[in-house]
């Protein structure tokens, strides 16, 4: 099998390595040439991984009509804020019927859709089998170094989750399957935004207690959100919910925990928010979810959405607001 695989950067390189152990052959689309170069003469992408070399397969190019040409599927690993513009320009590009894998997490930057719906709403139909999502507990930095993984292929079509299932599993990344697309998407990106908060709370010095109650409590906000918008709860309680949470929530190699490191540990969000350069879904997902509950009627609590975005974009001190929702009313676990 051909996977077009639309970016160069660290999950891209990690999954371009999952397929070529699989024996397919993969092409990387990428608009940065010392990553291309990278890959294709020195078969490494060390701006992410300064010890991994790759095998000479796994190749790349800035010519997206030579990565999709002859692809029977496509697996998007870009920033969200760019897949609705990437597709529009590959969607002249398709000659046959392919089947899109998204493992971009959060929301459409100008709509909110969710990535599938992004997705369907770019290509139709008779241009792409049913959307298939790669969602589950891993980060590139251990995936490409083989490490034990275990993740979930997520589709409306349940045999369409089958078959990518097939196409990466191996001895060292196990694919579940399930057809729970809303919970799925949904906590994949509330996650990130606990992650946020878990390093906040990183850095201002706080330990496992902390953060065992945050994501626990996290938890239960994600659900609460995800239900109400038509998940089904149990998926919280697997690989797409729980599992992304506390990965994300407690590991260094997670961007969304290093900016609120960051933010933790100089006790204001502003510097981060003017300066910051690097992808960070979680920030822009935390103001999607705040407003949408505080626009509509679902009859729920989100607190830790709350807090975070009152530091993030009112310019509450990260102390000061720990403090308030430490001292909420007191009630009964729910």
């Amino acid at each position: 099998m051909k996977i077009a695989i639309l970016g160069t950067g660290s999950w891209a390189t990690a999954l371009a390595r999952v397929l070529n152990d699989n024996g397919h052959r993969t092409m990387m689309y990428g608009i940065d040439q010392n990553e291309i170069d990278d890959i294709n003469i020195r078969h490494c992408n060390y701006k992410y991984f300064k010890d991994v070399r790759l095998e000479n397969q796994i190749v790349a190019s800035s010519s997206l009509k030579e990565v999709v040409k002859d692809a029977q599927y496509l697996l998007i690993t870009i920033p969200t804020q760019y897949v609705r513009h990437v597709l529009e320009e590959v969607k002249p590009l398709l000659t046959q019927k392919v089947t899109v894998i998204n493992a971009a997490k959060g929301f459409d930057m100008n709509t909110n859709m969710r990535m599938s719906d992004t997705i369907r709403s770019v290509l139709d139909k008779t241009e792409i089998h049913p959307v298939v999502s790669l969602i589950g507990p891993s980060h590139a930095e251990e995936v490409v170094e083989r490490m034990l993984t275990v993740v979930c292929a997520v589709s409306l079509d349940e045999d369409c989750a089958k078959d990518v299932q097939k196409l990466f599993s191996n001895h060292y990344f196990r694919v579940y399957t399930s057809t729970d697309e809303v919970g799925a998407e949904y906590g994949a990106a509330y996650k990130n935004v606990i992650a946020v908060a878990s390093g906040i709370i990183a850095g201002l010095g706080y330990g496992d207690n902390t953060r065992a109650a945050l994501i626990t409590r996290g938890l239960y906000e994600m659900s609460l959100y995800g239900t109400v918008k038509g998940a089904n709860r149990e998926t919280f309680f697997g690989l797409t919910g729980i599992g992304d949470l506390v990965v994300t929530c407690s590991s260094i190699h997670s961007r969304n925990f290093q900016a609120g490191l960051e933010i933790g540990q100089s006790n204001r969000a502003l510097d981060f928010m003017t300066h910051n350069t690097k992808t960070c879904e979680g920030i822009r997902t935390c103001k999607v979810i705040h407003d949408d509950v505080a626009t509509h009627d679902y009859g729920i609590e989100v607190p830790i959405v709350d807090a975070v975005y009152r530091v993030l974009y009112e310019n509450a001190l990260p102390q000061e607001t720990i403090d308030s929702l430490m001292l909420r009313d007191l009630k009964a676990e729910q």
